[in-house]
């Protein structure tokens, strides 16, 4: 990437994309903890899988994971290595 212009464009698509894996990640978690599974009646103890409640399970042990491969995916894939040198853009006409 030479010039300046397309390093705005570049940061741009990667801010957009770690946001978009951010919302997503909260999505995850929200829809696992609060929507998927829920509370099971009182008398009873919840059912563990892994010695955690399975929202647990979702929501805070494989959602991690999860997205930490998801964000290492994206940065070899996605990201780009600029140099913080600045070229001048050509003006010729």
């Amino acid at each position: 990437m030479k010039t300046l212009s397309e390093r705005y464009q570049q940061a741009n698509k990667e801010a957009k994309w770690a946001v978009c894996l951010a919302l997503a990640y909260f999505v995850w978690w929200y829809v696992s903890a609060y929507l998927i599974f829920p509370d099971p009646p009182k008398e009873t103890l919840p059912e563990l899988y892994f010695g955690f409640p399975l929202w647990f399970l979702f929501a805070c042990v494989i959602g991690p994971v999860v997205f930490t491969l998801l964000c290492a995916l994206m940065i070899k894939y996605l990201y780009q290595d600029m140099s913080f040198d600045i070229d001048e853009e050509n003006h010729e006409q």
